[in-house]
């Protein structure tokens, strides 16, 4: 009797260690690596949520910003990292959805077995912008352009997979037209080069482009969403700008952390970044001025939305021949 008392004891002090877990959780630094370079989207969402995850849980939140090798750098660190809720991973659609279905060969990380989403966070629109520089002033302009010149405009992604790379991708094809790519490790560095005149176009969150276009570095053609922004009235859509029916450019966002963290922990981030998203003040400080609309969600809807969107982009890398390969 005094043996299975015991065995029964050990039994229910294992089934409370995960709740124990997250009651003090979290119990040191938090890091959160962002899956590209400072000064981008995902740095500057990652920055914000983390500032005031630090203010709710008195702890210290420390990005890391681990851009290159198609944002999978960064992924690798988070995938092999203690499972236990002191390692979150900031990433844009690529690096869940995009990269799985580019690589021909094995991926190196399986966002499948690698990790756990936690939430979904925002969604945000690309713009079309080019160097002050190139001789165009709509996309129409930059698609005639590019028609006479095959091959020789350049454009700058944040990576291969990311966002601004399979946008442009896509574009090539709606246009029929032909261009080269230059791949940086976030969106911040690209943009510099399309400042410089380096680099002839990109797409990228209307967030980043438009204080630049207003400033005059650069020229901010267009927006990808589906119909003109009641923001910003004066800029027409890719779509309408270019004669481009139907056609949209943007990604998301999403947060993680490795297989395997327990499930109590992975509630209580995904509790704590809702309500931050949530609250009036985020929105206006954060969301408003990325042109920004929320996506967060449970875990299992999150992971429903990745496993939905694999099987969409799969269809569309597909049809488009879209590779890995940097062209």
């Amino acid at each position: 009797m005094t043996k299975w008392l015991g065995i029964l004891t050990s039994l229910g002090c294992l089934a409370l260690a995960p709740s124990a877990q997250a009651q003090t959780y979290p119990s040191k630094t938090i890091t959160i690596v962002v899956t590209a370079a400072a000064g981008g989207v995902t740095d500057i969402l990652a920055r914000a949520v983390g500032a005031r995850l630090s203010e709710k849980w008195g702890q210290q939140v420390v990005i890391e910003n681990k851009g290159g090798g198609a944002h999978v750098i960064g992924a690798q660190q988070v995938a092999n990292s203690s499972p236990d809720g002191h390692t979150l991973m900031f990433a844009e659609a690529g690096t869940y959805v995009i990269n799985p279905n580019l690589y021909k060969e094995k991926a190196p990380i399986d966002i499948e077995r690698d990790f756990i989403p936690v939430t979904g966070l925002i969604r945000i629109h690309h713009s079309t912008m080019v160097a002050p520089t190139l001789a165009v002033n709509n996309v129409a302009d930059l698609i005639e352009l590019a028609r006479k010149k095959p091959g020789e405009i350049t454009f700058g992604t944040a990576g291969i997979g990311s966002g601004p790379h399979v946008n442009v991708a896509r574009f090539e094809n709606a246009a029929k037209i032909k261009l080269t790519p230059v791949h940086y490790r976030g969106a911040n560095p690209a943009i510099n080069d399309i400042m410089g005149g380096h680099t002839n176009m990109m797409m990228v969150s209307v967030s980043l482009a438009l204080p630049l276009h207003r400033q005059g570095k650069l020229k901010m053609l267009s927006i990808g969403s589906d119909k003109r922004l009641p923001q910003l009235p004066e800029f027409a859509t890719t779509a309408e700008s270019g004669k481009l029916p139907g056609y949209v450019a943007g990604t998301w966002f999403g947060m993680a952390v490795a297989a395997k963290t327990p499930q109590p922990i992975v509630a209580k981030i995904n509790a704590e970044v809702r309500a931050i998203m949530a609250e009036p003040d985020f929105k206006q400080r954060f969301l408003d001025r990325q042109y920004a609309e929320r996506m967060d969600s449970s875990p299992e809807e999150f992971r429903d939305y990745i496993r939905a969107e694999t099987a969409t982009w799969a269809k569309v890398i597909r049809e488009q021949n879209l590779t890995i390969g940097a062209n």
